[in-house]
């Protein structure tokens, strides 16, 4: 079968509507939008485009649901769950090659994003057995105090674009795992690759209604009045820090309970006893993972003068020789940017960092043809007045600040509204320890690029977000404690 034929069949194979209750329906107006190859600007498919009376429904259907959820078994849960695991992980090569089409990223990006996506569906399958009550005597003698947790109720979900499996997974693994029914809404760039976990999802068992799949173009319309219905116990978002602003505001009404993983603007930070060549390996997954479209991407580089030409130089080889094209070739190490706007804006913070004095070592120029590429870019001399020192870049830009004493590299590096994650190189334990402390931010690679893991409480301060996903604690956001006070006599 030609790769061509292979797309077409990937693509075809994928459900297109909405999936309500369990089965799948078109929009109650008919309505349907495009999903494009941004590698190409085509259109891959239409999905529908469903109306707040779709949105509605999907929130009925999760609403009748949940009695019977949280009722069922920890270990039947979990058990679905691991189900799901093995699904994924079988088909990694199907949904990797989806995953590419519609964002663009390697094929090898997205089948290191499959692994990592299915980890949460593993990692929550053994939690769903773990969550844990207390029993205890109280202060006077006479009582006794017991303490249970309960799920929420029903959650609704909103994911981004850049990584449309593993957000997915990321917040569907614990509600499952608590007993918590769902309607989530994919990123209308990238819906295919949520639709076609749902459909796994079905297949390892989870009963209709437990997750309710909803793509529209007019997420505001569709969504607000779900959030304010009081039958959403609980809004989990992963996005822009400006949405998530106006999200926390309408789910005030309801009081309801939040998470937010929200923007990023991660400094990378390189002390003068750094081995440079671990820093530039580390600077490469950092910057470049994902296109560089990720929260978690370095945007600032603060390097020490006595070694920031040797870090410039490395840098700049390694993301000068990085092959850019569509990412279902061969070699491609770079793909596309997820739309025209995306490719725009990090080209016009570029612009603004060489027009205000910046040096462009590699890249910096939008290449002809289809497509909405940006190559690997690695700008010198960068002034603190570029906009890119402040906003969050989302594309394949390195720039790099020089520093001599710790103390301004750290303050430079907590200069910012955001806190999600930082990275430290340094090869002095005490120095580690001193300057890790010292950043303000959720996360810290420390002699590492990396910071993403299942097993992990992954989230920002400040205004990065709330609350955690992943790790031990990552089921905590889906639970209620409820504490029942006993008289003994």
């Amino acid at each position: 079968m030609a790769e061509t034929d292979r797309e077409r069949r990937v693509i075809d194979e994928v459900t297109k509507g909405l999936i309500i209750g369990g089965s799948v329906r078109d929009a109650t107006d008919g309505r349907t939008f495009g999903v494009e190859d941004p590698s190409t600007g085509e259109l891959l498919c239409d999905v529908a485009d469903a109306s707040p009376e779709d949105g509605m429904a999907a929130l009925d259907a999760a609403a009748a649901a949940q009695p019977s959820w949280a009722a069922t078994a920890p270990r039947e849960r979990g058990e679905i769950l691991r189900r799901a695991f093995e699904l994924v992980t079988e088909r990694a090569d199907e949904i990797a090659l989806l995953m590419t089409l519609e964002m663009g990223k390697p094929l090898a990006e997205s089948k290191a994003e499959i692994t990592y996506a299915a980890e949460f569906f593993r990692w929550f399958s053994e939690e769903t057995v773990r969550i844990a009550g207390e029993w205890k005597v109280n202060a006077t003698g006479s009582g006794r105090v017991l303490v249970m947790r309960q799920p929420i109720g029903p959650c609704l979900l909103i994911t981004p674009w850049n990584f449309p499996l593993a957000m997915g997974t990321r917040k569907i693994g614990p509600a499952i795992a608590a007993g918590c029914t769902m309607v989530i809404k994919p990123a209308g760039l990238t819906p295919l690759t949520i639709l076609k976990l749902a459909d796994i999802l079905a297949e390892a068992g989870l009963p209709d209604g437990v997750l309710n799949v909803v793509t529209t173009s007019s997420t505001g319309k569709v969504m607000e009045p779900l959030i304010r219905d009081g039958r959403i116990r609980k809004l989990s978002f992963t996005g822009s820090t400006e949405v998530g602003r106006r999200l926390i505001e309408q789910s005030a009404e309801q009081v309801l309970k939040t998470s937010m993983e929200l923007g990023g603007n991660a400094p990378f930070v390189v002390c003068a006893d750094a081995d440079v060549d671990e820093a530039v390996a580390g600077a490469m997954l950092a910057k470049m993972r994902n296109i560089g479209e990720a929260c978690t991407a370095a945007n600032r580089f603060y390097v020490h003068a006595d070694i920031a030409e040797e870090f410039t130089k490395k840098l700049t080889e390694r993301m000068g020789d990085m092959r850019v094209g569509r990412g279902t070739e061969e070699g491609v190490e770079v793909g596309p940017l997820v739309e025209a706007d995306q490719r725009d804006k990090v080209a016009e913070l570029v612009d603004d960092a060489v027009q205000k004095g910046a040096v462009v070592r590699t890249g910096g120029e939008v290449p002809s043809g289809a497509g909405y590429f940006y190559p690997p870019t690695v700008l010198a001399d960068v002034p603190t007045s570029a906009r890119l020192a402040k906003e969050e870049i989302f594309g394949p830009v390195a720039p790099i600040f020089t520093f001599t004493e710790d103390d301004d590299a750290i303050r430079a590096a907590n200069d910012t509204e955001f806190g999600l994650v930082s990275y430290l190189y340094t090869r002095d334990l005490s120095r580690a320890v001193r300057l890790s402390e010292r950043l303000e931010a959720g996360m810290v690679g420390l002699n590492q690029g990396m910071v993403s893991n299942a097993g992990a409480p992954f989230g920002g301060w400040k205004q990065s977000g709330l609350g955690r996903e992943g790790g031990s604690v990552g089921i905590e956001e889906y639970l209620e404690i409820k504490y029942v006070a006993m008289t003994v006599e």
